[in-house]
């Protein structure tokens, strides 16, 4: 008899956004897969539940991928977890999804907090239509990474660490139009959460210049002529 994946999302900051559903999942699973199991053990002991570990991370092998799958293949029920947000965008959860889905397991979502969403819902451009690129790149590419958003008229949502937010506002604003809006979230749903929206000259010179901790999701809007066909519909 087949065991089944639960992908569980968990809070990115405020941990009163657990959902009743995740920690059912996660109280009544036969292990739990997760990226550290020191920030899933935090997330645990504070909601007083004790799982066995899988730690599967950026680094693991399709190996041990293949081997959480054998767990569930033989019976077990194995909740995987990433640090914060919903699995899937920037963890291993894609492929243990992929190889689980390969050999016909049960797959179920858990839905519930996601920095993505979050950001969305708070930095009012139209999103109709938008395009999620992870995280910036650190080196190699940067400039053609900020050259491509600039060139697309929908909405690109992306990641950023403290280390180069002031230096990815620095790329905006030497690539985009300067009308073109930009959002930028700070620490979502953590004590310092803090929105930002206006132009990256706005943004880098005024409220975010200096700041040095934090995480980001920064979303840039539509290029101004969409916006204004947006606005005419």
């Amino acid at each position: 008899m087949y065991g089944k994946l639960s992908i569980v999302a968990t809070p990115i900051g405020n941990l009163k956004d657990i959902t009743i559903r995740a920690a059912d999942v996660l109280a009544s699973c036969d292990k739990v897969a997760c990226e550290d199991t020191r920030v899933t053990g935090k997330l645990l002991s504070a909601l007083k539940i004790s799982k066995p570990f899988i730690s599967l991370h950026e680094h693991s092998t399709q190996g041990k991928i293949i081997q959480v799958c054998d767990e569930i293949a033989a019976g077990a029920w194995i909740a995987y977890v990433s640090d914060a947000g919903t699995p899937g965008m920037n963890d291993p959860g894609g492929k243990l999804v992929s190889e689980a889905l390969d050999r016909q397991l049960t797959v179920e979502p858990i839905p519930g907090p996601s920095a993505l969403t979050a950001a969305i819902s708070v930095c009012g451009f139209a999103m109709d239509e938008f395009r999620y690129l992870g995280f910036a790149p650190h080196k190699k590419g940067r400039q053609t990474f900020f050259a491509d958003i600039a060139s697309v008229p929908t909405p690109s949502v992306f990641l950023e660490s403290t280390h180069r937010i002031n230096k990815t506002l620095d790329a905006l604003v030497q690539a985009l139009d300067t009308r073109r809006p930009v959002f930028v979230g700070r620490e979502l749903t953590k004590l310092h959460e803090t929105l930002y929206r206006g132009t990256p000259s706005d943004i880098r010179d005024g409220v975010l210049r200096g700041v040095t901790k934090g995480e980001f999701v920064i979303i840039v809007g539509p290029a101004p002529k969409r916006q204004r066909t947006l606005t005419e519909s």
